[in-house]
Order: structure tokens, then sequence, then C-alpha cells
């Protein structure tokens, strides 16, 4: 999630374009939507596509940091109704089937035979489809933190315990209450988040939403710090200025939740987890068999598949990647599992090395 089960930050503001990061270009995809992308490194590199998570997220210019962008290219796009795409925020005609053919179309429309895959979170769940669909079209697989659309992962997001909620001091503001089970509660998020005039209790809701990423993500990166601190101060330092930051960016959304008003912030919000709750109630309209099935048809076209994941992640368990890569190792695939020193997002430290790693690998 990002935030996607991505999870993970307050959506930021666009970045003003620059080579590394140009502005959207957009392709038609029937309808009313329109996927946004952009081509970002050497234009007769190794392709690479970059898929975000969320869902309901968008890719970011950090998003680049694991691609050695002098040899290869990535293509960046945001998934119908997410970031640029257009229209923002829909979920008519909106789920993972119509995402792997929106992937299928821009591959063609770049005129690539085939391309990598680099996805996160929930950008797991559209690689995996896409490579059930289109196995032919793949090259590699790199997978971080994998996300199995389970009622665990997502009710450890929405159903925060009376722990979280009285540690985040806004336990009264959240619209979800203590004991609700997780149709309801999602049924719940969707009727405020998709409320056509927003009101005060879905912009607490979104913003609720946003901090519950948040803080998730750092309690990830507090666990990873509190053992790196044991054994590995180097990288128990680096992690430190991240959890700070996080920390930061956690205070400032508490701070929000009363705040009157909505800002651009609170609109981009609304999108997204829109978006989200979409796919949520409908559990990304894949099932685990259909997943397993990916992985499944990775190993039988011999693709080689990276499973990246942070081993103290408290959003998408390590026991995703961990089963997934003990299957397509049964299945006879060509399999790396790495854990690295971290949680869940792709900029921390020790993440981001073994990222790079896989991505800049070459293979025989």
């Amino acid at each position: 999630m990002n935030s996607n089960i991505d999870a993970t930050k307050t959506v930021p503001r666009p970045p003003v374009a620059s080579p590394a990061w140009p502005r959207p270009q957009h392709l038609p995809l029937g309808g009313l939507h329109r996927m946004a992308w952009r081509a970002v490194g050497a234009p007769d590199g190794e392709p690479w596509l970059l898929l975000h998570g969320g869902p309901g997220s968008s890719c970011q210019p950090g998003m680049l940091r694991p691609f050695d962008l002098s040899r290869q290219r990535v293509v960046a796009p945001d998934q119908r109704g997410c970031g640029a795409s257009l229209p923002k925020g829909r979920t008519a005609g909106n789920h993972t089937a119509a995402l792997v053919a929106d992937m299928e179309a821009l591959r063609e429309h770049l005129g690539l035979e085939r391309w990598s895959v680099l996805a996160g979170s929930w950008g797991t769940v559209v690689a995996l489809a896409y490579t059930l669909a289109h196995p032919l079209r793949v090259q590699r697989l790199v997978l971080r933190g994998a996300f199995a659309l389970s009622a665990r992962e997502v009710g450890g997001l929405l159903l925060p315990s009376s722990r979280v909620r009285r540690s985040l001091g806004w336990g009264a503001l959240w619209p979800v209450v203590g004991g609700t089970v997780l149709p309801v509660a999602l049924q719940r998020l969707t009727q405020l988040i998709q409320s056509g005039t927003p009101g005060v209790a879905s912009l607490r809701a979104a913003r609720g939403w946003g901090l519950l990423e948040t803080a998730a993500a750092a309690r990830s990166q507090r666990r990873s710090l509190l053992h790196a601190a044991l054994g590995t101060p180097r990288l128990a330092t680096a992690i430190r200025r991240e959890w700070a930051a996080l920390r930061k960016a956690e205070k400032r959304a508490i701070a929000r939740l009363k705040r009157p008003g909505k800002t651009r912030a609170d609109r981009n919000a609304l999108a997204k987890f829109h978006i989200q709750a979409h796919y949520l109630r409908h559990r990304g309209f894949m099932r685990t068999a259909q997943l397993d099935r990916g992985v499944l048809q990775a190993a039988r076209h011999g693709l080689p598949v990276d499973w990246v994941h942070g081993r103290f992640d408290a959003i998408c368990p390590p026991a995703n990647s961990r089963r997934w890569a003990a299957l397509g190792r049964a299945a006879g695939g060509a399999i790396v599992q790495v854990e690295p020193h971290s949680g869940h997002l792709g900029h921390e430290p020790d993440m981001l090395s073994a990222l790079r790693k896989s991505v800049r690998r070459t293979l025989a």
C-alpha cells in the first residue's frame, strides 16, 4: 500500500519537471482514462517498467535511485486514476486486469519487445498479474516488500490497536471504532472517502489513513534501528537519519488532523485513498491462487526473480516473499531471496543497497 500498501508517506507536491524527471506524457486507454507515463535514462538502454505501490499512489523521482540511468531506461507509469493519470481518482473501469492491459498497451506503444520489472508493495501484485498474462514480455522481476492482499495486512493498517491509537493521540478522530470487522471498516471508509462533497469527517478519514501509513512505516524503521544499534553502528546512523525524518512527517500529519480547510495535499489524499479503498474492498481483484500462478508462470518461463523484503517490515510481512520464493524455487525457478536490514520503504539504506545490487546485476 505506499502507500501503497506502499506505504507511506504524505502525498508530495508534483515534482518540478527536469531532465531526470520530465513532465508526463499521456496514453489514451479507451473511454475516459489516460495513463500518465515518463521515460527516464538511456534512450537505448536496458528497458525497465517501474510499478508503484498503493493502490492509489504514483511514481516519484526517488524511485529511480536503484537504477543506473547511464545504461538503463526506466518507464514509470502512474496507474489508472493515480498521480498524473486522468481522470484523477476515478474508479469506474479501474481494476487489476485493466492495469495489466494498460502496461501491455504502453509496451506496445513504446515498441519494446520485452522489459524487466521493478515493483514495490502493491506493485508486486500488478507485476505478478502482468507476468501471469504476458510472461513472454517479461525479462526479469525484482519484487520489493511483496503484498499478499491478506486481511492481516489490511487490518493491521486500518484497524489500529488501542496501543497505537493511544501512541498517536488521535484515536477518537479515526472513524473506525475498535472491534470493527475489516469488511465493515472498509465500507465505512469507502463511504467517507468517496463522498461527492468532502466534509470534516471525510478529510479526517483521508488524513488519518495517511497518518496510519506513515506511523506503520516509522514502526518498521524503529525496529530496524534498534536491531542495527546492537551490531552495525554505521548502518544504525544512516537508519536513524531516515527514522528522524519519518517521525517529523508523522508529527506533521498528527498536527494536520484538526486543521480546518481543504488543501492541495488533501485533494491528492482523497483521490489516492478513493482508489485504495476501491481496490481493498475488492481484495485487489485478485486471489492468492492467481498470485501463486504468476509465481509459477515466471518459473516455467525461466524468468529470474529477486524477492527483496525488509526483515522488519511491519506492513507486508516478510513471510509473503519467503513463501513465494519457496514456491518458485520448488518449480525450478531462478530465485534470489534477500532480506535487507530494513522496514517497508524502498529508500531505507540497506533496502536501497539491496535493490541496487538486484537491478544492476548483469545476468549471465
